[in-house]
């Protein structure tokens, strides 16, 4: 399948002066189709480096004037006067930005310093993290959420291009016990993040692009990778279940979109006098339709499966 055509209309996009207006209303805002998704999808697809210059930089500023760069948990921490949807960045939001700026070239850590200790700060006690604030207010259980960690983890274990510090290193290896521990696949068992077990779900259900979103194939990879950088072993069990799926599920390596990342979802658009309005429907660009078609194979998808089968026989042979 190619995707020439569309990749170029999104690029046309991105170089437009509506684009760069969109940016500077708001860095994520609307979904799916302002320059946020169009440069997370890129990504992606590996054309990271196509993205232009001038819209990164763009992010980059809409990014740092964002006007609260904590996450507010305690009661006194979220001014009155900011937009708890549109001026408060959450742990998968800020994840994937670490993870494409990274990627395009980005000095993160010198142009946006205070992403990284993000991090850092906001992982809970097993090891995952939550964009539910009042899940950091809950004493007698973790809370915590495979959509809210996956790409803080992914960001800190890809795109560290030094050795890590200690406090990364525990991060991860934190993070990856938590993998572990939810099997790649179980929702959590806690009373007030009880509605992730219905979403574990779709989990096992691989789409393409996955934005934010959770599937066994984005967490197996992970997970991996982790124990490659790392050295240290997987429990077999841990994995086994989902390689044995994705095995029978896709037994050629051919693999399919299966759902939407973005399926129902609404959004917040701008209106007239500076304000937003909440509850509206959502809407798409070419690129997005196309790479997320159902029920067709997922070039990305497969590569991506492909690599993992790779590393799992090298492991296999390392530790037999």
């Amino acid at each position: 399948m190619n995707f020439d055509t569309e990749i170029q209309d999104s690029l046309r996009y991105l170089n437009s002066e509506s684009a760069a207006q969109s940016l500077e209303a708001d860095p994520y805002w609307p979904k799916w189709d302002s320059p946020w998704w169009h440069m997370l999808l890129l990504h992606e697809m590996g054309e990271t480096k196509s993205i232009p210059e001038k819209i990164i930089r763009a992010h980059i500023a809409a990014l740092d004037k964002m006007p609260l760069k904590i996450f507010p948990i305690q009661p006194g921490e979220m001014p009155l006067n900011i937009d708890p949807y549109r001026e408060t960045p959450c742990h998968c939001q800020l994840g994937n930005v670490y993870q494409v700026l990274a990627a395009w070239g980005v000095d993160v850590d010198k142009e946006l310093p205070w992403i990284r200790p993000w991090f850092l700060r906001y992982q809970m006690a097993d090891g995952g993290m939550s964009c539910d604030n009042e899940a950091y207010l809950v004493k007698d259980e973790v809370p915590s959420s495979m959509v809210g960690t996956i790409s803080a983890f992914e960001a800190v274990l890809l795109y560290t291009p030094r050795p890590w510090t200690p406090e990364e290193k525990s991060f991860l290896d934190r993070g990856a016990q938590f993998l572990i521990g939810r099997k790649l696949m179980h929702g959590s068992s806690t009373k007030h993040n009880a509605e992730e077990r219905e979403s574990a779900e779709k989990w096992l259900k691989l789409c393409f692009p996955r934005f934010y979103l959770y599937d066994v194939l984005r967490g197996l990879t992970a997970l991996l990778v982790w124990s490659e950088k790392t050295k240290q072993s997987i429990p077999m069990e841990a994995i086994r279940n989902v390689v044995d799926y994705l095995s029978e599920r896709f037994p050629d390596g051919k693999i399919q979109c299966e759902r939407y990342s973005f399926d129902g979802v609404g959004t917040i658009l701008p209106a007239p006098m500076g304000e937003w309005i909440r509850g509206q429907s959502a809407t798409f660009f070419p690129l997005l339709a196309k790479t997320s078609a159902l029920n067709e194979e997922s070039p990305f998808l497969s590569k991506q499966w492909a690599d993992v089968k790779q590393l799992i026989d090298m492991k296999w042979r390392q530790e037999n």
